[in-house]
């Protein structure tokens, strides 16, 4: 039997500055990971994320396949991956692009018996206004959100800060995948979040 050694995986954290801190993640791999560096979802795939605080998926074919991230079609439960002590570096490459950020849950849509995910869902957490723009801001530069309509939000939210409103942006297509923030935002509160959903172009 061929051996190999494990290589360290260092994941780019490209949304940063604007969580609310946990403290530090180290990537490591164990045997539950690919030899390509993706992570699996299967249960000790995912204790391993929840232990490395890490995960990359391999949306390059513009989907996210049961195949490659272990587990079979027709699973019946969509894995959720919850860190509760910090949070993980996700990194998602696309066709044409990576997709990466810090947040404590993965959750993944759309497990019935195709061979394929529907979609990936994160969360992104901010503690002021100021730092939920640069979210927004970060994700219009990297994945192509439409510049306009979130200009218009960040302008209207800024002039009553205390305001809530949930808005969803047109997705952004630049990874050659669709990437939407769904803007959860409530001035009454300490923390604000945008869900973001990642699915097929």
């Amino acid at each position: 039997m061929k051996g190999f050694t494990a290589s360290i995986l260092l994941v780019p954290l490209l949304l940063t500055g604007c969580v609310v801190p946990y403290g530090g993640a180290d990537a490591v791999t164990t045997a539950t990971a690919s030899v390509d560096g993706y992570a699996r979802l299967d249960e000790a795939g995912i204790a391993q994320i929840r232990a490395s605080k890490s995960a990359r998926l391999d949306m390059t074919s513009g989907q996210l396949t049961k195949e490659s991230v272990g587990l079979e079609n027709g699973t019946s439960q969509a894995p959720d991956v919850k860190i509760n002590d910090g949070t993980m570096i996700l990194d998602i490459e696309g066709p044409h692009g990576s997709i990466s950020a810090t947040t404590d849950r993965l959750r993944l849509n759309g497990m019935n018996n195709r061979s394929e995910f529907s979609e990936d869902t994160y969360f992104l957490t901010a503690g002021s206004l100021e730092d939920f723009t640069a979210l927004i801001r970060g994700g219009v530069d990297r994945y192509g959100i439409p510049r306009d309509s979130a200009e218009d939000w960040i302008e209207s939210t800024s002039s009553q800060p205390e305001d809530k409103s949930d808005f969803a942006l047109a997705p952004g297509t630049s990874t050659g995948l669709q990437v939407q923030y769904d803007l959860r935002y409530d001035g009454e509160k300490d923390v604000q979040v945008i869900i973001v959903h990642v699915s097929p172009a």
